[in-house]
Formats: C-alpha cells, sequence, structure tokens
C-alpha cells in the first residue's frame, strides 16, 4: 500500500480546514448543521442572478434553507421598483426647509440619482396617479404629495392617541374630571381623545373642532407664538354672535401665554364648558416643538391654590407624555406657585 506524499496529506488537512472553516461560516449564517456543503454550493450557483435582483449570497442561502425544512415564512426578496420609487421619494424630502419649497425637476432628480431621465420621469408619474408626489403646474417641479402627508398625520394621531391613553386615565381618575388630548389645526382646535369623569353628563368633544381662542387648551397649543402674533390673531378673529364676550381679553392671553412657558400649564376660565375653570399643559415632540395639549374641564370650585396643584398634576402629565414620545428632559420640575403669589 503506497504512502500519502506530505504534499497530499498537506492539501488534505488543507481540505478539513477549509470545510471546517465552511461550516463554521454557514452556521453563522443560520444554515442548519444537517445540510451538506455539496447542497449548498449547489444552490449558491443562483448567487450570481440573484444579484441582479439585489439579494445578498446570506439572503439566497436562507431561502433555500427555509424551502428545505419546508417554512412557509421564508425571508422576501426586496422589490427593486419598490426601492427606486423609495429612493425617489428621499430625494424629495430634500433638507425639510425653505430650500425645497418649490420642489425638484425630473432631470435634477435623475442626476442625483445617476438613473436615466425617463424612468424616473415614469416613476413619478406613477407616484403622481397614487397621490405620493404633486407637480406644479407653472414649475412643472415635483414634491411630497398630499397622500403622504395624510398618511403621516394618520399615524402620527393614532401614535399619540395610544400613548396619551393612560396619562389622561390617571388624570380623570386622580381628580374625577374630564381630560382631553387636543391639537392644533390652523386657528381651530381639535379633540383626538377625551376620557370622562364619573358626572353622568357629558359632552362630546372627541372630533370636534372649536375656534383657537375658545378652548381651554389653546393657551399651551400657542405658548410659544411671539405676543405680536398672539395680538394679530385676537384682532382679527372673528367669532360666532353673543361669543365675544365669552372670551379673554388680550392681556389675559398674554398672561396665560406668560404662565405656560414659566410654569409649565395654564389655568383659565373655560368659555365653552359649564366649568369652573379650564386646566392645560403643552406636550412637545422630540424636537422640542408643542405637538398638542391635555387639556380637563374643573367643574367644581376650588381655591386658586388647588387649581394651580391640579395644573401642576396636568403639567407634569404633558411633559411625561412629552417623554414618552421622544424629547429629551430637561431636568426643569413642573412649578406651582404658592397661594401668597396667585
Amino acid at each position: 500500500m503506497a504512502m500519502p506524499t506530505t504534499r497530499a496529506c498537506s492539501a488534505a488537512a488543507s481540505e478539513r480546514v477549509s470545510q471546517r472553516e465552511t461550516t463554521y461560516s454557514l452556521k453563522f449564517m443560520g444554515v442548519p448543521a444537517s445540510f451538506t456543503l455539496a447542497w449548498v454550493r449547489k444552490r449558491m450557483r443562483l448567487v450570481a442572478v440573484s444579484a441582479k435582483l439585489g439579494a445578498t449570497s446570506a439572503t439566497v442561502v436562507q431561502w433555500f434553507c427555509y424551502e428545505r425544512i419546508g417554512m412557509t415564512d421564508k425571508p422576501t426578496v426586496p422589490s427593486a421598483g419598490l426601492r427606486r420609487d423609495m429612493e425617489i421619494l428621499e430625494v424629495l424630502a430634500g433638507h425639510g426647509d425653505g430650500r425645497d419649497a418649490d420642489g425638484f425637476g425630473v432631470s435634477w432628480i435623475a442626476q442625483r440619482l445617476g438613473r436615466e431621465k425617463s424612468q424616473v420621469s415614469r416613476a413619478l408619474r406613477a407616484l403622481e396617479l397614487e397621490g405620493m408626489v404633486e407637480r406644479d403646474p407653472i414649475t412643472r417641479r415635483y414634491r411630497l404629495g398630499w397622500r403622504l402627508f395624510a398618511l403621516a398625520a394618520r399615524t402620527q394621531h393614532a401614535r399619540l392617541v395610544q400613548v396619551a391613553a393612560p396619562y389622561l386615565r390617571g388624570l380623570a381618575t386622580a381628580f374625577d374630571e374630564d381630560a382631553y388630548l387636543c391639537v392644533l389645526r390652523g386657528n381651530l382646535v381639535l379633540t383626538l381623545m377625551s376620557v370622562p369623569s364619573s358626572r353622568v353628563y357629558h359632552r362630546v368633544w372627541e372630533g370636534v373642532s372649536v375656534p383657537l381662542l375658545m378652548a381651554a387648551a389653546g393657551r399651551s397649543l400657542v405658548a410659544d407664538w411671539d405676543d405680536q402674533r398672539i395680538r394679530e390673531l385676537l384682532r382679527v378673529t372673528t367669532l360666532p354672535s353673543g361669543l365675544d364676550s365669552a372670551v379673554s381679553g388680550t392681556e389675559e392671553w398674554l398672561a396665560d401665554l406668560a404662565h405656560v412657558r414659566s410654569c409649565g400649564y395654564a389655568v383659565t376660565e373655560v368659555e365653552l364648558e359649564d366649568s369652573k375653570a379650564g386646566v392645560s399643559a403643552p406636550v412637545r415632540d422630540h424636537r422640542g416643538l408643542i405637538t398638542a395639549a391635555i387639556s380637563m374641564s374643573v367643574t367644581r370650585a376650588h381655591t386658586a391654590a388647588r387649581l394651580h396643584e391640579i395644573g401642576a398634576a396636568v403639567g407634569e402629565a404633558a411633559r411625561q407624555l412629552s417623554i414618552s414620545l421622544g424629547l429629551v428632559p430637561d431636568g426643569r420640575p413642573i412649578m406651582s406657585p404658592t397661594e401668597g403669589s396667585l
């Protein structure tokens, strides 16, 4: 029997090491150990074809592993068309400032993406038909469409309501008063959610919009506006007949806004509820911008000090909700003034 040469032994050892390393690599990629290397290598011949579709080698191997063991939730190969459309939407999103107000032309988009102008033009027309982009009839430039913003707004509101629910329930339980989550829409305040107290009679405010000047939450929703803008709003807003006297004056409004900025909440007379007072506090998003307000209708008579205690609780709930939405806390507590300073 012929003895193997040193070169043959070395080659055999190298092959065993190579197979062991390949096995470890496949195990890392999620390939079961029962699969033979020959089976994997046979399937890997499709990698060259899959590369044209944007799939990676690991994706192809994983796909066939799922096929071998009979599982149904196979990883999906990314859609090239969808990916190209998303790239266009990313370009149209621009910088998010005034530079993008006029939109972008087809040639500029194609050049930015390194694609054919005709291909980009066809994709934009398809997106326009779905409302995902819109084209200015004069400049012929494209920008993000109404449907995209509508979907984003619905998603934002859904998450806002979901995250805010326990905070509103906590306030309604603690003080046995109606609690509301409101947002600003133009010069109107829209109620997204309400949590009732134990009272038998309740007005339905969910989905109802009221003039900003007549809503208790209005003070908190526009707390970041400058005083001149508030004066102009009070000057030009026309309210329904007979309700002019129900709205606080300019100086009262400015005082309420100053209190929100310094203490984190406002206590004011409620114009649209049969209540003794209204308490509200602003809710901020991850950027620190006011995105909503928590409001409560206080139906029971309280001293001024007690109202500000309730206001501090509402302000703290709004602050905690803001943190839940991604706002980095600044460490400042919600302040409740002493009775002597009221």
